[in-house]
């Protein structure tokens, strides 16, 4: 029986399983597997085994490059179409850990060597750690190096390189590989411009789905946030209203009376966001219900948790007095601003894509914070999914942070959302299902966002741990200095000399290098720098 390539792709690009696959019983149940965020067993698999099988003529593959360690066949595949299936259903297998271990959390429960099918006089050549590092290397792209101290890089190398494989059936191969280079620029040190020829043939695929509203509206959300990335801010908001018009999405930021303090006498006008999602016939995610869209009676504790304010003059949120808000004409207008409807967890994707293009094209000051605030606060209001509440969440707490009376809360909200990350409290699947439409930042930026919010407010010992954990070893020698014990930053500093450290920042320097005599000149200025 021939597998059905379109049912199965559609599942695969909307992380939801359905049971309408037809095809090989190998073929479905390796689909269903990765869609579920079974990885481990659909990555150790015997069709996956053939695919990841080392080349038995290469005795020591040590010194070969990845790609020439595979030929990427099956012998369980009876036809190119299978095979094509066999390795799309892979690299997004791939993709998806290398995700949950490095963005959503939590640790993965496998290891490179797990995956590798390694004949036994190569087992002593093949360790996880030289395939980690052949793969840091080899990720390096158009000068800028990959961050070294990403977890299980090899997931996303062979992503890619199953990918970069011919695929003649199934055609939303180049929307995957698009979405591995967009998480391949974040692993980088600075943004690269990505090949030419792949937004175009994304552009041209995408007319094969123009019929489906939610796929249409995500490819196009998915596209402006690799524009925003490169930061091409006008095309990506353009896309972003693009991607809006595609899912239906009806939104007005205009304004009410209200009240945000609890002893304001008069009402003054607030910014506030209307906004109304198209009616679906199916629920989006399994923390929403099929029928009204409001919270299924599943545990609450499946959702990233939200922190109240508990100030003695601020309202946990606006108070708005008036029913309604809407310009006149407004198709909005039967709105209530203190009593909307839930939105699409899509929906509410395009509306944190759009809070993050005003902020890179307005100035930093108050007013900005102020347009963006609306935003997140319509998407806080309903939380439907673990990764979107997350970056809602993220986006209030970055806007909170410089504002006295919101700088507490803002700061431990942080820090929930990167204790959140080594938790189970909520399916893989759940986490992954929208996170290639989020600017949602890795681990590591995480928690360097949550070291500096620390050594901003004199919280430095805490600071500290974060900072020698990412090996950022400069701000190690301010910690200690701050908490007046030189003599341990001396030592440090002493270490990164004699070469037993390496500075998170001079490591990727390093590998900017193009030549010795480069690297020779920046090793002699970070040693005057150290001396100093």
């Amino acid at each position: 029986m021939a597998a059905d390539i379109q049912a199965l792709e559609k599942h695969l690009l909307n992380c939801k399983w359905a049971d309408d696959v037809e095809g090989p019983a190998w073929i479905v149940e390796l689909g269903k597997s990765v869609v579920e965020g079974a990885f481990r067993d659909a990555l150790i698999s015997p069709p996956s085994r053939e695919i990841f099988a080392v080349r038995q003529s290469l005795a020591d593959p040590s010194g070969l490059s990845l790609d020439e360690w595979f030929e990427f066949t099956s012998s369980s595949s009876n036809s190119t179409q299978e095979l094509e299936c066999l390795r799309l259903v892979l690299a997004v297998a791939c993709l998806h850990a290398f995700l949950q271990i490095n963005w959503t959390g939590p640790d993965l429960d496998i290891a490179p060597t797990d995956v590798l099918s390694i004949a036994d006089d190569q087992a002593a050549h093949i360790t996880d750690e030289l395939v980690n590092s052949k793969s840091i290397v080899e990720l390096a792209y158009g000068g800028e190096p990959a961050y070294h101290l990403t977890q299980s890089p090899f997931l996303l190398r062979v992503a890619k390189l199953l990918l970069a494989q011919p695929f003649q059936y199934c055609t939303s191969a180049i929307w995957w590989k698009t979405r591995a280079w967009i998480i391949h620029e974040h692993i980088l040190d600075d943004s690269v411009a990505p090949p030419e020829e792949l937004i175009p043939h994304l552009k041209s695929w995408s007319k094969d789905i123009s019929s489906e509203a939610d796929l249409t509206g995500r490819i196009l959300l998915e596209e402006g946030l690799f524009y925003h990335l490169l930061s091409q801010d006008r095309t990506a908001a353009e896309l972003f209203v693009e991607s809006a018009r595609a899912t239906e999405l009806e939104y007005e930021l205009t304004g009410a009376l209200g009240k945000r303090t609890k002893f304001q006498q008069n009402d003054i006008t607030q910014l506030v966001l209307l906004a109304e999602s198209r009616k679906r016939e199916s629920k989006s995610s399994p923390t929403e219900s099929a029928t009204d869209g409001t919270p299924s009676s599943q545990p609450q504790n499946t959702l990233p948790e939200t922190l109240a304010l508990n100030d003695d003059t601020l309202l946990e949120q606006t108070q708005f007095t008036s029913s309604s808000s809407a310009a006149p004409g407004s198709r909005l207008g039967h709105l209530d601003p203190s009593s909307q409807p839930p939105l699409d967890p899509l929906d509410q994707c395009i509306l944190l894509a759009m809070c993050l293009n005003i902020k890179n094209t307005s100035p930093a000051h108050g007013l900005t914070a102020e347009q963006m605030a609306p935003y997140v606060d319509r998407v806080i209001a309903h939380a439907r999914n673990w990764s979107v509440h997350t970056m809602a969440l993220l986006l209030r707490s970055r806007l909170e942070a410089n504002r006295t009376r919101t700088v507490e809360r803002s700061t431990l909200q942080l820090q929930a959302l990167v204790d959140q990350m080594s938790t189970a409290d909520s399916a893989v699947s759940e986490r992954l299902l929208y996170i290639h439409d989020l600017a949602l930042p890795s681990k590591w930026e995480l928690q360097r966002e949550l070291a500096h919010r620390y050594l901003s407010l004199g919280v430095v010992r805490s600071a500290l741990e974060i900072f020698e954990r990412l090996e950022m070893w400069e701000e190690v020698v301010r910690c200690w200095q701050s908490m007046e014990k030189p003599e341990r930053g001396v030592a440090i500093v002493r270490d990164l000399l004699e070469g037993r450290k390496a500075e998170a920042d001079a490591v990727i320097a390093r590998g900017k290098a193009s030549t010795a005599a480069r690297r020779q000149t920046l090793d002699a200025a970070r040693e005057a720098k150290l001396w100093a």
